[in-house]
């Protein structure tokens, strides 16, 4: 009787758990039993197996061979234990030496020439062998530079299951041919990536420096939205954009990733393992070190949104935008049930998502920016519009975003349409992304700064409670915005978030803290409503 183990990772959402992969051989009728709760790509690594073991040179054993994965309660998917149940198998046959293997842990397909081919989310995997102290890891060696992002681990990038084995008897390490450039994409990277889901989703990652970035000095006017996209992008707060076609929403929305700073260390491994999971990472680029930016359609279901689907759940546009922006362009379009949806993870920063098949829990942290027409054909209240909605009809479509949903907003703007003369200025009359971002770039150092010894690091996703007894504001600073709460204009959620929209402006300003004209500008920016702040007052 022969006995080897070894271990590989099942994801269940971006989490990992570590799997004992148990090979066992007895005399008996030649079979091949695979246990331990495998999907049907999983139950399918028997055949795969096999002719990848035969292919390499090595002989299959004929024996009555079963293959367990353990804990056997936790859900299997995929074809990522192929690698390992080879190994677990070659041990019990003795064809290695099974100590080699029990502190590896093994992931990659395998093709039935004996090709080692890769899967996603390698990276969340070997995150999740790390924090179990695993220290060994062997993957495809496309994958191995995303591997080897997780500090303090040893990784082994191999092509072929011979190579492997080479490696684990000390034997000469056979020479794998390079794939020949045919024009054609490689057949190999095919497992990365899901068919259409870059465009699908509208996820797009932005590089510095890039000259295909759009730029904010293509937007002419708008000086207003500008600002509060300015305001949005130091602190992180999510954004409303309410105007006639035309006047400029989706460019401006399209330039607020370049006005974000790049991600932290830890953030950029989140963002990467949420890319590398949904097959969206983009080719070559290991690390995800930019803000993300999602736009889906307004087609889009509520599984698309916040995630699911058949089976195990996947992640959705919220979590695809984690650390960055979720542009919902049309958002009265949206179903309701989805924009509802939306709700939970604003406040938490996740989404728990419960199915037959397991639960899932993805990371959320996104900025939204939604943009909206004010009534279905988008004249309604201008001068002159002709507009032929009913009342009804405007009331309607307006109301097609929940009161709870846009209490959760911090700034709502008005963006009117762009004056002939504004059209006509001067080239470079508007700033440029660099700049604003500098500015950015400066006040979020404020915030950490302020934040050092706190879990928080913008002001967004700082407790009211917090920044009102640890930080307070200059005295008689919310002096309006309380009296907006006794009137009932605003709710106790829309008094925090106007505090913590102050503290950006102030950031932005150089303050030590917020002054009554910084809450006042923050209560503009929430109500859209103008409160006598003079014209042009520098912020």
């Amino acid at each position: 009787m022969g006995f080897a183990r070894t271990c590989s990772v099942a994801l269940v959402g971006v989490e990992g758990v570590v799997v004992e992969v148990q090979a066992d051989l007895e005399p008996g009728v030649a079979a091949f039993t695979l246990v331990g709760l495998p999907d049907k790509s999983l139950f399918e690594s028997r055949d795969r197996v096999r002719a990848a073991v035969v292919n390499s040179g090595a002989e299959w054993p004929q024996k009555k061979l079963t293959v367990g994965l353990s804990p056997a309660s936790v859900p299997k998917a995929g074809s990522g234990f192929d690698l390992a149940v080879a190994c677990a198998v070659l041990g019990a046959a003795e064809r290695i030496d099974p100590r080699e293997i029990a502190d590896l842990v093994l992931i990659g397909e395998l093709g039935l020439d004996g090709r080692v081919r890769p899967v996603r989310g390698v990276l969340p995997a070997v995150l999740a062998a790390a924090d179990s102290g695993y220290r060994q890891v062997v993957v495809p060696e496309q994958t191995a530079a995303e591997a080897a992002l997780v500090p303090g681990v040893s990784v082994l990038g191999v092509r072929s299951l011979r190579q492997l084995i080479a490696v684990l008897t000390d034997e000469p390490v056979p020479e794998e041919p390079e794939p020949a450039d045919s024009g054609r994409p490689d057949a190999m990277l095919a497992g990365l990536t899901v068919a259409g889901a870059g465009t699908g989703t509208g996820v797009l990652t932005r590089v510095a420096g890039d000259p295909r970035q759009p730029d904010l000095a293509d937007v002419a006017g708008q000086h207003a939205a500008r600002r509060a996209l300015e305001v949005a992008a130091a602190g992180a707060h999510h954004l409303y954009f309410l105007g006639p076609p035309g006047a400029g929403k989706t460019m401006l929305a399209e330039r607020l990733p370049g006005l974000l700073p790049p991600l932290a260390a830890q953030d950029a491994l989140e963002v990467t393992a949420v890319h590398s999971v949904a097959g969206v990472l983009p080719p070559g680029k290991p690390l995800v070190d930019t803000p993300p930016y999602c736009a889906p359609h307004h087609s889009a279901t509520m599984a698309a949104l916040v995630g699911g689907g058949n089976g195990m759940p996947r992640p959705g546009a919220v979590s695809l935008a984690h650390r960055g922006v979720l542009f919902l362009d049309e958002a009265p379009e949206f179903s309701g049930r989805a924009l509802d949806a939306l709700r939970q993870p604003l406040e938490s920063g996740h989404v728990v998502i419960a199915r037959s098949a397991g639960m899932m829990r993805m990371p959320a942290r996104f900025l939204l920016l939604l943009a909206a027409n004010p009534c279905p054909c988008g004249r309604y209240s201008l001068v002159g519009d002709g507009c032929d909605c009913t009342p009804m009809a405007i009331r309607r479509y307006q109301g097609r975003l929940s009161g709870p949903l846009l209490d959760r907003i911090d700034l709502r703007v008005p963006v009117a349409p762009v004056s002939r003369a504004e059209l006509a200025g001067p080239p470079g009359d508007s700033e440029p992304t660099a700049r604003v971002a500098a500015r950015v770039r400066e006040a979020r150092e404020r915030s950490l700064a302020r934040y050092a010894a706190t879990p928080w690091s913008t002001n967004s996703e700082v407790p009211g409670h917090e920044l009102r007894t640890r930080w307070p504001v200059a005295p008689d600073a919310l002096r309006e915005a309380e009296v907006d709460l006794e009137r009932g204009l605003l709710t106790a959620r829309g008094l925090d978030r106007v505090l913590r929209v102050a503290w950006t402006i102030a950031d932005l300003a150089g303050h030590d803290r917020p002054t009554h004209d910084d809450v006042v500008r923050a209560l503009e920016l929430r109500t859209g409503v103008t409160r006598g702040m003079p014209v042009g007052a520098d912020w």
